[in-house]
């Protein structure tokens, strides 16, 4: 699942250099239709569907970004960028002062703007060293991508799901403790953390969240799926 869903943002921005910015909303849509919260995809669907006249349509998706990542520079200034062109300058000038203040803070000595990117850098070589078996290597990413960018929630879930993988339940389980109670709403996250209390022994614990998630969206199949193994008879 990590896996296919890293693939189809990879192949969303092969389509977006090539300037096949359809290409690249169809696989986007794909993604963040199955509840993947990624920052940056919601950013980059934002920027594809602004390229092709739908202004709306990007101001809830770069809205979305913002959601999973207060600070996402690139979000706030295409934000704001697109509402200056509609002639909502107020709000345009809202989220420029945003990124203003964004930039003038530090994470380990580096410009908030300069180390966003690198955590992303550290993040798209973690999914490198994850694509190849490389797990250790892969976590050792994403934690130095996390020092960078200790707010960016998605990708300490994707840190999280190669914990899982790589069968490290209880630190795996941490994360995303922290990432669910930063965003309850993100059903990927609620799922993979019942999964880790269970798998950590915790089933009450993991039946707790997989009701609370499946409050919120009913229906959802793999939580069901996991409600019924947690509630299957010994």
């Amino acid at each position: 699942m990590q896996n296919s869903t890293d693939q189809l943002l990879l192949r969303a921005r092969e389509r977006f250099v090539l300037q096949d910015y359809y290409g690249a909303v169809h696989l986007l849509e794909e993604l963040t239709s199955k509840g993947h919260a990624y920052a940056d995809a919601h950013h980059l669907l934002g920027v594809s569907l602004s390229l092709l006249g739908h202004t709306q349509r990007a101001l809830t998706e770069f809205d979305r970004a913002l959601e999973l990542n207060p600070r996402y520079l690139e979000a706030l200034i295409h934000r704001g960028l697109i509402l200056n062109q509609v002639g909502r300058t107020n709000e345009a000038e809202e989220c420029f002062r945003r990124a203003a203040l964004a930039d003038t803070g530090s994470i380990r000595g580096f410009p908030a703007p300069v180390a966003a990117r690198l955590a992303n850098r550290h993040a798209e070589l973690a999914q490198d060293y994850a694509d190849v078996g490389a797990l250790e290597q892969a976590i050792e990413q994403y934690r130095r991508a996390l020092e960078l960018g200790p707010t960016f929630h998605d990708l300490r879930y994707r840190l999280a799901r190669v914990l899982l993988e790589a069968g490290q339940v209880l630190d795996a389980r941490d994360e995303l403790e922290q990432v669910v109670a930063a965003r309850p709403a993100f059903i990927d996250a609620g799922a993979a953390l019942g999964l880790a209390r269970y798998l950590s022994g915790d089933a009450d614990g993991a039946r707790e969240v997989w009701e609370q998630m499946l409050s919120q969206r009913p229906g959802h199949q793999r939580v069901e799926a996991y409600l019924n193994m947690v509630d299957r008879p010994a």
